[in-house]
């Protein structure tokens, strides 16, 4: 028997001691350092004059024949995913070519690769241990999902002095396709990005390498594999069922997670096998990516993200130390709630002179929405001052906030944040900045819908796709932080990153496709990750399609688009708290009274309301009203004269009905209403309204100013009771009984403008 698997076998018949990664060097002080920098972890290779850092020795007999080694001249994120699943199996690692520029080519559009085997080539020479094993595998898109112990005891099976991983494609040359060996069951083709044997074997499998760095090593190593006599002499074999190595070019649909008694593992569903390497080689980095955040155990239902603490970074103490950032707001159309998006941006937990402020305004100041401008406009005038700097760039100029970040070398971050973002997590850039990641987007979504700022996969075409666990991720009910394709709308970036690898100032430009989308295209093929976190709740993204500009207050009319901002901007903030804490009065028999409306809301409306002045003359014939004549008129305006008409019966249904049922048992209400207007009254005007009925089965009767500040006198007086009500709470609703029993007048109002809002519910 073979001297090796002798080795080999007694190997596995050992005790199970823990196993010893690749050396590391301490963090720098000050820094948690999570993922084990490449010049530290690793030996350099041939060519580097940088120090050899030593691969240890795992004291384990037979496992630490198992070398595993690859080329890495540079530090990317696969690269670091790579080594983490390493370390988390205790894999021995030793990296080539680190530092040295890479000439291999570009694989998505070429064969290339023939530097790896150079580098191989030259460092095999170097070892002399026959009975070492070594694993040659692609890194940067390349995870471990188990230990060496199960690597080995599949080598050891395959019956082979070398093993090549599988493919179902044939690439690059389809004209060796008949010299390839049939097999009874599974894939027919060598894939170069893997494979595993004994070091005589791979030496003498490489010794005639004499071919440029970038040749393709695939070609190579097809050639020799298709040669029978090669073959042989070298005994090499693939692992066609992927029990080893699983290549995810061709086979996406065999390829499932399985979750299992608290591990994650990568199922190959065809041949019924779990590999051990899983490599997204080809256009399948979006794929490795996906199963990245998963394996090896990265996210498991028992435990849920075993990793997200890791690599954090603590913010300093002191304000002037805080990295600077600069945050980069986009206004790229007329938006709802943009005053209360700048006050949010105010209330933001950093250091304000720390802070760079880029405002990048794409509206242009129509007439029509000039009041909308206006908000950035106040908003830099009164805070301005607070920020270390600020730019504000209007339509007709051309910049950005990555390129300003590239050419200030202090920048440390870029903030971009749309408008249209509703930011109610205060501290969101700071646990962005922790989370020490290139790029991070916290995980916003529409409300109500599965709408969200991410895309968990692409299509065909470079469009949204969704994931299998996209759902979950925006339900919550998986927590974490993932690697996804696509963000947009509020993330951060390093500034060293747009320094370097997005120094490209077209990062945004596309013939065909938007900013976003280019964006994030040419950060993938630069292979940085994009992630995006749920393990806070950060907020939420406003609904912009249906916004129109052509009234006063437009967010009026957004209770059916935004309906949680509306309430937030337009709803008291005691409302929810009426049932608890019993807010509602009743100062008259079945008079009930309870805060409904904020400041904000009373003030639009009155302020819409004057803009229309459209006011009635207080006559006793109405065209506006059926049959055309009023009993008991009021200077007033109705609802449906400024198209407010459903949105306000939207407000009664929500809002106004709850309370209906509660304090009326047994009624349900549809809040149907012909009438719902607000009233003006004045001194010289319409001081008061004589003694009426209404003709509702209950009325709503909102004061939107307040008493003693805008006007004097005022209010309302039941008759029947003899119970007035003569100090209306801005804001605050009367309900009580149209008819019958709440026979009422308005008392005169004697100084200034009283305003209030009145429904006749279910006339």
């Amino acid at each position: 028997m073979d001297r090796g698997f002798v080795l080999l076998f007694l190997s596995l018949l050992s005790a199970d001691l823990p196993l010893t990664a690749c050396e590391q060097q301490p963090a720098a002080a000050g820094k948690r350092s999570s993922e084990p920098r490449l010049s530290a972890l690793c030996s350099a290779g041939p060519g580097s004059d940088r120090r050899r850092a030593p691969v240890l020795r795992r004291p384990h007999p037979g496992l630490e024949n198992l070398l595993v080694v690859t080329v890495a001249t540079k530090e990317t994120d696969g690269f670091r995913r790579f080594l983490r699943s390493a370390k988390h199996f205790n894999y021995s690692v030793k990296v080539l070519g680190q530092g040295l520029k890479w000439e291999g080519g570009d694989y998505m559009s070429a064969p290339g690769g023939g530097q790896k085997v150079r580098l191989l080539k030259a460092a095999l020479d170097q070892m002399k241990d026959e009975d070492q094993i070594i694993l040659f595998i692609d890194s940067y898109d390349v995870i471990f999902a188990s230990d060496p112990r199960e690597l080995l005891k599949k080598f050891k099976q395959a019956k082979h002095k070398v093993v090549f991983s599988s493919e179902s494609l044939i690439w690059p040359d389809r004209h060796l396709e008949d010299k390839h060996p049939h097999v009874r069951e599974g894939n027919r083709f060598l894939g170069s990005g893997g494979f595993m044997g004994f070091l005589p074997n791979i030496k003498e499998m490489i010794s005639n390498w004499t071919g440029a760095d970038s040749d393709s090593d695939q070609l190579f190593f097809t050639r020799i594999y298709t040669d029978p006599a090669k073959r042989k002499s070298i005994n090499i074999t693939l692992d066609s069922k992927c029990r080893l190595f699983q290549n995810l070019h061709g086979a996406l649909d065999e390829v499932v997670l399985k979750f299992e008694d608290g591990r994650v593992r990568a199922r190959n569903v065809l041949y019924d096998t779990l590999p051990v390497i899983v490599h997204g080689n080809g256009p399948t980095k979006l794929q490795i990516n996906y199963l990245g955040n998963y394996i090896p155990n990265i996210w498991t239902f028992e435990g849920g993200c075993s990793v997200c603490d890791e690599n954090l970074q603590s913010l300093p103490g002191g304000d002037s130390d805080h990295p600077l950032v600069m945050v980069g707001v986009f206004i790229q159309q007329p938006t709802p709630f943009v005053t209360v998006f700048f006050e949010r941006l105010l209330q933001l937990q950093y250091p304000k002179n720390r802070l760079k402020l880029f405002i990048y305004n794409q509206v242009k100041r129509e007439t029509k929405i000039i009041s909308w401008c206006h908000h950035v406009d106040a908003f830099l005038r009164d805070h301005g001052n607070l920020y270390e700097n600020i730019k504000n760039i209007e339509p007709e100029e051309e910049m950005d906030a990555p390129s300003l970040c590239r050419r200030d070398e202090g920048c440390d971050y870029v903030f971009s944040l749309d408008v249209e973002v509703v930011l109610k997590n205060d501290k969101t850039l700071k646990i962005l900045i922790e989370q020490n990641l290139p790029m991070i987007a916290p995980m916003i979504t529409r409300s109500g819908r599965l709408w969200s700022n991410f895309w968990g996969a692409l299509s065909a075409d470079g469009y949204y796709a969704r994931s299998e666990d996209y759902v979950d991720i925006v339900q919550e009910r998986r927590v974490g932080v993932w690697n996804v394709p696509y963000v947009s709308s509020v993330f951060l970036v390093g500034g060293s990153l747009l320094r370097s690898d997005l120094s490209d100032p077209e990062l945004f430009s596309s013939d065909v496709l938007d900013p976003d989308m280019a964006f994030c295209h040419h950060v993938r093929r630069k292979g940085v990750f994009m992630f995006v976190t749920n393990m806070h709740t950060f907020g939420r993204i406003l609904s912009t399609e249906n916004y129109q500009t052509t009234r006063l207050h437009n967010d009026l009319w957004q209770i059916f688009e935004n309906p949680v901002d509306w309430q937030e901007r337009y709803i008291h903030q005691n409302y929810t708290l009426i049932m608890k804490d019993k807010l509602i009065e009743m100062p008259c028999p079945d008079v009930y009274w309870f805060p409904l409306f904020t400041n904000v809301a009373c003030d639009h409306l009155v302020e819409e309301m004057e803009h229309h002045g459209k006011w009635s003359g207080g006559g006793n014939v109405d065209k506006r009203i059926q049959g055309g004549y009023e009993n008991v008129p009021t200077i007033d305006i109705h609802m449906n004269q400024i198209s407010f008409d459903k949105e306000w019966r939207k407000l009664l249904m929500e809002y106004v009905a709850p309370i209906t049922e509660k304090m009326y048992p047994g009624y349900y209400t549809q809040a149907l209403f012909d009438l719902a207007f607000v009233v003006r009254y004045k001194p010289d005007e319409q001081p008061s309204l004589r003694p009426h009925h209404d003709a509702s089965t209950f009325t709503i009767n909102i004061a939107l100013n307040q008493v003693g500040l805008d006007y004097q006198g005022g209010g309302c007086r039941f008759l029947r009771y003899n119970c007035s009500v003569t100090a209306p709470r801005k804001g605050w609703a009367l309900m009580h009984p149209g008819r019958l029993t709440h026979y009422h007048e308005g008392l005169p109002t004697t100084a200034g403008v009283r305003y209030i809002a009145v429904s006749f519910v279910d006339p």
